[in-house]
């Protein structure tokens, strides 16, 4: 390796990176507001008002799994369209705005109205996790081979501080309705998505505007072309899979790991209503993960610089092995309180660095179409998971043995990981 090539390998352009990792500061509020707090609360308690703790949770479970399988199905697809094309801002414009949208929307829904309500939030799943492809898939415009850790860990650490910082303010307005002329805490979590919808909306400006993608596209010509020169590209990658063991082994074990990851996320508050835990108790844990996670995505970052990243993703999914156990067991809220710090100190950590050894792994110039595979097989993971848990509660009448079949998620994941060679690279050019 030249010289050059090491220092290239060794950069950052700050001026694009911290607004690349605004866009993590911008959707986290959808995760953390939307996703992980006020939709379980407000589906129990609002949009199935009446409905049984184990028939709202299998309500919940079944939305998330149709609008992650609604990407999965088109996420690799997409992604080839947006490398032939050179397009990946215009799609994450798209469905960034889908979910911006649909967001708002959901301040309109009415008590008892749960169709309209996990319909609207299956389509801001989508729009949220659909955007998510092509952001990643920016990363290495951001970063040189060496620094893509600590870069996609500044995006996860952003997040955090970012969507707690939101957060905390729309859970003090929910536990102080009246201080700000509002009618009660369901009136209050509504509003919350009206500050979700804008708040993404503005902080995505920056990755738009001061982002950069090639400015030649490898294909020329109609929309059509583009979308034909992309299928093609997507047909010879799945010939081509044999020659991309290393990305294969590592997809496949991240596939069943982040799983167990994507459930704990979006289920941990309904998994504590189900135990009938206070929602005060549930929010306040929530905020707690976000001011753990800040720091601690930012130490996972250089964690990976020293050990590298696969030997820090490893402890963090042996980490997330022992909340299940935990979880299982809990009997108060203030063991909810603990739980939430542990998850805290792995999960961006956890996230940011299988992103980062996948960007790795893969051709620069097909970053679109392979983070689509990614994507895709996180979506389809996220369709396993939380249905398997509202399906356990409901069969079983019990939340807490569905938990524990996370482990083997992690386990597996963990096991096939521990098989990448991550001192290959790339492992296949661009034809």
């Amino acid at each position: 390796m030249t010289r050059a090539n090491a220092d290239t390998e060794s950069c950052i352009d700050w001026k694009r990176a911290v607004p690349w990792a605004l866009y993590d500061w911008a959707n986290s509020a959808f995760a953390t507001s939307v996703m992980a707090a006020f939709v379980p609360i407000l589906n129990k308690e609002y949009w199935s008002a009446g409905a049984s703790e184990t028939v709202s949770s299998f309500r919940l479970g079944m939305s998330i799994a149709l609008g992650s399988l609604a990407v999965a199905l088109v996420a690799p697809v997409l992604g080839a369209i947006a490398d032939c094309g050179r397009a990946k801002k215009k799609f994450l414009l798209f469905f960034a705005g889908q979910g911006v949208v649909t967001t708002v929307a959901l301040y309109f829904v009415s008590q008892g109205n749960w169709g309209s309500g996990l319909t609207l939030y299956a389509l801001a799943l989508i729009g949220f996790s659909g955007a998510n492809i092509f952001y990643d898939s920016l990363l290495i415009n951001v970063a040189g081979k060496n620094k893509l850790d600590v870069v996609s860990a500044l995006g996860y650490a952003l997040g955090y501080l970012g969507g707690g910082a939101l957060f905390a303010c729309n859970v003090y307005v929910v536990l102080h309705p009246a201080a700000f002329g509002l009618a009660d805490k369901q009136e209050a979590v509504r509003w919350a998505f009206i500050t979700v919808g804008v708040w993404w909306a503005v902080f995505t400006v920056p990755l738009l505007v001061f982002v950069d993608e090639p400015k030649t596209a490898l294909v020329s010509g109609s929309s059509l072309d583009v979308i034909r020169a992309g299928l093609k590209q997507l047909w010879q990658t799945f010939h081509e899979i044999r020659q991309l063991k290393v990305v294969a082994l590592f997809l496949a074990g991240y596939w069943l790991y982040i799983d167990g990851v994507d459930t704990v996320v979006q289920m941990a508050v309904d998994y504590g209503r189900a135990l009938r835990f206070p929602t005060e108790d549930l929010i306040g844990a929530l905020l707690v993960t976000q001011c753990v996670g800040f720091p601690a995505a930012l130490l996972f970052g250089k964690l990976g610089e020293k050990l590298g990243a696969k030997a820090a993703i490893l402890a963090g999914l042996a980490v997330y092995a022992g909340v299940c156990v935990w979880g299982y067991f809990i009997r108060s809220p203030r063991e909810f309180y603990g739980l939430a710090v542990v998850v805290g100190l792995v999960q961006g950590g956890v996230q940011a660095l299988s992103r980062s050894l996948y960007a790795r792994l893969i051709p620069a110039d097909k970053a679109g179409e392979f983070f689509g595979f990614y994507n895709m097989l996180g979506k389809f993971a996220a369709i396993m998971g939380p249905a398997l848990m509202g399906s356990t509660a409901l069969l079983t009448g019990s939340s807490r043995t569905s938990i524990l079949a996370i482990i083997l998620l992690f386990a597996a994941g963990a096991a096939l990981l521990a098989r990448v060679q991550t001192n290959l690279g790339p492992s296949m050019e661009s034809r």
